[in-house]
């Protein structure tokens, strides 16, 4: 990448030379950049103009303080500032009628180059005698220097509109230029050095310009003064976890994969997993939706999961024992926050292994047994033990808090709801998670080869069910659901997948009864469910629009099999009769010891991303029973320590200045193709390929770093000290340009 900056006074042209010579390389096919200092441009003042090209994608949006090269359009400008940051061996243009060898001595370093744009401009008649401007003769001088034809110039002259004089002008400069080298010179600087001797300037209007820091205090002047705020970002807000989303997205986009994956480890423990069946409300929410699309977070969440490593360190060991029942999200994600409190914690699952239905309800083409083995391995690391085989019951739960200072039960969700369909226990139908743990635990065994299977349902049970079914060669699918695909609570994702992979769905349908066929060897064969056309009513109880009968309107679908994907509800057996279970409320009559219910037990959220976030309040909860000690925690956004105002409201695009922002399509990554997705059940997305993706995150409401208030402070008064923003009062004469150039709302006025 070639990156030239350009000082001049306002009214010279500046900010098109820049222009002219991205055009003349984006014509060429390469990335480009062309902006200039417009904040406080008067006539007469100094500004800077700065361009950059290269072959590849230009990411960079800050401004150059490590030129290659630079152009100098008013000889009186030049002074220490000009040389600030630029590289050994790069060349400087000056617009002035003296020969470079005057100059050679000032820049022992570099390449001095001179051609009179002045006298140029003023012989075409550019600009006025009292103010020529010099732009497209020194895009001339420009294209001799950069060693590329002349006529690439003179095409980007005349592209942008300018013809006739200004052609003219550049042919001259470029043949008029003067070139003096020094007898050695130093090898290009790669790694974006000085040269040496040069003391770094604060780029700013005024040092940048030649100029010295402001004389004159603001005293009585200001009525208003800048100051810093933060909002609540969308993502943060919604995300059932409690995840700081834009904290992990501002680490990886500043490829820093491990300390995005400490930021998650703060809020969860299962990343990898959650990176890849988490609903993401966080994409829903997204603000860059309005500009071109949500930024990938599910993905990205999963590229930190699997890339990340951090090494965890409990708290000292405490005396206490804590007895969690279920491992399954809520239960894993307790047992995790409790061992790093210190606690002893002993995880009891029903199952052979742990995971609940992570590992039982979840197809491998979409959570793969090692990712999953991984992260539950993450949390036995720091201490935890584990009892599998070992089913609760009431008297067990009893027996449980009797020999532990605190009980936790995330068994979930584990009445299975079923329908009436006139055939009792027939063989026929089968609930959608016993299916898929059977699928997972002997799926190369279960086959349905040419056998035409109808799911019941619309939820990502329905949708796993339906797509496992496939892949063990059935010869059609047809999902049945009595409302319409906008009140599917399915991941919108993967009702796409489930339909590109050749799944039927049939919306406002209900089962209504089976009719069974004779089958003349005894053998169960195609049978006929037969379904009742719906409409949508009135809301129910769920905001959902009730599915209405539509009369008459019955007809008959073949099948093999049919799967249930109902939903489930709480089984309350394990408790003591009349026991009322609330998420964060401690179970009474459970002898003295705090018994708990999390997760789907306690809310019927039904996600593991709420499950995940139950499980972490829980076991505030207990710490705080068992030791007194509050925990404040708050991980909607990270509140940094320069904030003068927190807001505990959610920003809204129509608080952000979208058109500040550049558009810039978003990354889905690779996944297999559908004809070979249903012939495997190998995992079916790859995954992203980098952190790019992550710089698409808008840092809604919070600071990210940008420095473009920095840039355009046209006193220089605000400066960066490490992480935090310095306004320097004394000299602040509240413009408000920091304000408005503010993307992200994140500076405002303050009444003085």
């Amino acid at each position: 990448m070639v990156e030239i900056r350009i000082h001049g006074r306002g009214g010279q042209g500046g900010v098109t030379l820049a222009k002219l010579i991205a055009t003349s390389r984006f014509l060429r096919g390469m990335s480009v950049q062309a902006f200039g200092l417009y904040a406080a441009e008067r006539s007469g003042a100094p500004v800077q103009a700065f361009c950059r090209f290269d072959d590849n994608p230009i990411t960079n949006r800050n401004l150059i303080y490590e030129p290659d090269h630079v152009v100098v359009l008013d000889p009186t400008l030049v002074g220490p500032a000009i040389l600030g940051g630029l590289k050994p061996g790069g060349w400087i243009l000056l617009n002035t009628p003296e020969g470079p060898e005057r100059f050679a001595g000032d820049f022992p370093t570099n390449v001095v180059a001179t051609v009179d744009a002045t006298a140029i401009a003023r012989e075409h008649g550019l600009g006025t005698r009292s103010v020529p401007i010099v732009n497209t003769a020194l895009a001339g001088a420009v294209a001799r220097l950069l060693e590329f034809p002349l006529a690439e110039m003179v095409q980007a002259v005349e592209e942008m509109g300018f013809g006739g004089a200004n052609v003219a002008a550049a042919t001259d400069a470029y043949n008029a230029l003067v070139i003096h080298k020094p007898e050695s010179l130093p090898a290009p600087s790669s790694n974006g050095s000085a040269r040496p001797g040069a003391k770094p300037a604060t780029i700013t209007f005024l040092t940048g310009g030649g100029g010295e820091l402001p004389l004159v205090k603001t005293g009585q002047w200001a009525s208003e003064q800048p100051a810093r705020q933060q909002y609540v970002p969308p993502c943060n807000h919604v995300c059932p976890a409690g995840n700081d989303v834009q904290g992990f997205l501002h680490a990886l986009a500043d490829d820093r994969v491990d300390d995005a994956l400490e930021i998650l480890l703060r809020t969860t423990p299962l990343p990898a997993t959650c990176g890849r069946v988490c609903p993401a409300p966080c994409m829903q929410s997204c603000n860059r939706v309005e500009l071109d699309g949500a930024v990938n977070v599910r993905q990205l969440e999963r590229l930190a999961g699997d890339r990340g490593r951090v090494a965890l360190v409990p708290a000292e060991r405490r005396g206490q024992q804590i007895a969690v029942v279920g491992s399954g999200p809520a239960g894993l994600a307790a047992a995790y926050h409790l061992a790093l409190y210190g606690y002893g914690v002993t995880m009891y699952e029903a199952g052979p292994s742990l995971g609940g239905l992570l590992r039982t309800g979840i197809p491998e083409f979409r959570l793969p047994h090692d990712v999953l083995d991984q992260e539950v391995e993450r949390i036995l690391d720091l201490g935890v033990e584990s009892v599998t085989g070992f089913f609760v019951n009431r008297e067990r739960l009893l027996t449980l808090a009797r020999s532990h200072d605190a009980v936790l039960v995330a068994t979930g969700l584990q009445e299975l709801r079923s329908l009436r369909l006139g055939v009792g226990d027939s063989d026929m139908v089968i609930q959608g998670i016993d299916f898929l743990d059977r699928v997972r635990s002997d799926g190369h065994d279960l086959r349905m080869d040419n056998e035409d299977i109808v799911v019941v349902g619309g939820g990502n049970t329905a949708m796993d069910a339906a797509r496992s079914a496939l892949r063990l060669g059935a010869k059609s699918v047809r999902v049945v659901y009595r409302r319409t695909r906008n009140e599917m609570p399915a991941i919108a994702e993967e009702i796409d997948e489930a339909l590109e992979e050749g799944v039927v769905i049939d919306f406002l349908t209900q089962p209504v009864s089976i009719e069974q066929m004779a089958q003349a060897d005894g053998d169960c064969g195609e049978n006929h469910l037969v379904c009742r056309r719906m409409e949508l009513g009135e809301p129910d109880a769920s905001g959902r629009r009730r599915p209405v009968e539509v009369p008459g309107s019955d007809y008959q679908v073949g099948c093999h099999r049919i799967i249930l994907a109902l939903g489930q509800s709480p089984d309350m057996a394990v408790f003591p009769e009349g026991t009322e279970v609330r998420e964060g409320a401690e179970l009474l009559g459970v002898l003295e010891t705090p018994v708990y219910a999390v997760g789907d037990l306690a809310t019927n959220d039904g996600t593991v991303a709420a499950a995940i976030g139950s499980g972490r309040r829980a076991a505030l909860h207990i710490h705080q029973t068992l030791t007194g000690e509050v925990v404040v925690e708050d991980a909607r956004a990270r509140v940094r320590s320069d904030v003068d105002v927190w807001h505990d409201e959610v920003i809204k695009s129509d608080a952000l200045r979208m058109h500040l922002f550049e558009r810039q399509g978003g990354v889905a990554g690779t996944a297999i193709a559908p004809t070979r997705r249903r012939t495997t059940f190998d995992e079916i997305h790859a995954g992203l390929p980098d952190t790019s993706e992550a710089k698409r995150c808008l840092s809604c409401g919070v600071c990210n770093e940008c420095d473009i208030c920095v840039t355009y402070c046209p006193e220089g008064v605000l400066k960066r000290v490490g992480h935090d923003l310095v306004f320097d009062y004394a000299y602040c004469k509240g413009c408000g340009i920091c304000v408005t150039e503010c993307p992200r709302n994140v500076v405002f006025m303050s009444q003085l």
